[in-house]
């Protein structure tokens, strides 16, 4: 993976993945350059090209053969939401740092309220969409009752998970491993990590050119999520507590079986395997299942004494880094 290095490091970035938003890309970079001009300090705009098939990744290199504050990183291929924004927070090099998403249904001019808020001293500053205005039934209420889970299950007292808009403080995004689709867990991941989290209630905007990325289809993908979410908070890095109290009951419940059916063999000579062969078999299928869980938790152990040890890898491949080097020409730099 290559990277930039810039004459002053900037103090904020805004991250920005966008996928086929050829029809929003130079709307967005006016509003947002307007917006991060007044805020008065040094910042960057991190635009993540997630193997579009349309003009963004064009319009994407013009704007950054104009203005040197801006970085674009393009994916081989369309490796998801996660992954971009997990690609804009690796190159993004801002003391603060700001996600939303590419099609306008964010407000730029909102950002000053969550730089405000980092100011203050918060770690994550997640947006609430506090009146949400797309359909009822196809989003909103899966959205709300995912979000009340979410809650639940992490004990992160926020009302929405899934938007993209948040900031953060560089150190703590930075400590989160980003994959498949853990974006929108992003606070529930921090808040193991110890980050102080608030939220704020922003715009939500309806979408007026191009086409949604979401379905009802990522609603219910949400829930199987929150599975992983809730077993990774509560046993990420002592998964032998799950896996061998598990095993440790299944074993206990075939040998209590077994030594059950050993007593009526010794004392009352019944014919075991005659008259109670199905209990004998659950019995060993127990024990063996108990020995199985025993060993899956031994191997967590090892991964996550590997995940502590060794050495991450991105879950992205990036195409090219393009950034203005000179008023002349911008530097296009290659992923390997």
């Amino acid at each position: 993976m290559l990277g930039v290095i810039l004459n002053e490091m900037p103090k904020y970035s805004v991250v920005v993945p966008f996928h086929n938003e050829e029809e929003n890309v130079t709307a967005l970079y006016d509003e947002l350059k307007a917006v991060m001009e007044q805020v008065g300090e040094t910042f960057e705009l991190i635009f993540v090209d997630d193997g579009s098939l349309d003009r963004t990744y064009r319009l994407l290199e013009e704007i950054t053969a104009v203005d040197s504050r801006v970085m674009v990183v393009k994916l081989r291929r369309n490796f998801g939401q996660t992954c971009a924004l997990a690609a804009g927070f690796d190159h993004a090099q801002g003391d603060f740092i700001l996600a939303m998403d590419g099609d306008l249904q964010h407000d730029p001019t909102e950002i000053p309220d969550f730089l405000a808020k980092l100011e203050e001293g918060y770690d994550v500053v997640s947006g609430w969409r506090k009146e949400r205005i797309d359909n009822f039934v196809l989003r909103r209420f899966p959205s709300r009752c995912a979000n009340w889970l979410m809650a639940k299950l992490s004990g992160v007292d926020i009302h929405d998970f899934g938007t993209t808009y948040k900031a953060y403080r560089r150190e703590v995004i930075h400590n989160i491993p980003l994959y498949g689709e853990m974006h929108r867990f992003i606070p529930a991941l921090a808040s193991w990590y110890g980050a102080s989290i608030c939220e704020i209630p922003i715009r939500n905007v309806n979408r007026e050119r191009g086409k949604s990325h979401y379905g009802i289809s990522r609603t219910f993908r949400v829930f199987f999520d929150l599975m992983t979410i809730r077993f990774l908070l509560k046993y990420m890095s002592r998964p032998m507590h799950f896996f061998g109290s598990l095993g440790a009951t299944s074993m206990l419940g075939g040998l209590a079986l077994s030594m059950w059916l050993l007593i009526l063999k010794l004392f009352t000579h019944q014919p075991v395997m005659d008259q109670h062969g199905p209990l004998f078999v659950v019995a060993g299928v127990t024990i063996l299942a108990g020995i199985q869980l025993l060993a899956i938790g031994l191997i967590g152990e090892l991964l996550v004494r590997h995940f502590y040890q060794g050495q991450s890898r991105a879950p992205y491949t990036v195409d090219r880094i393009v950034r203005l080097n000179s008023p002349e020409e911008p530097s296009i730099l290659r992923g390997e």
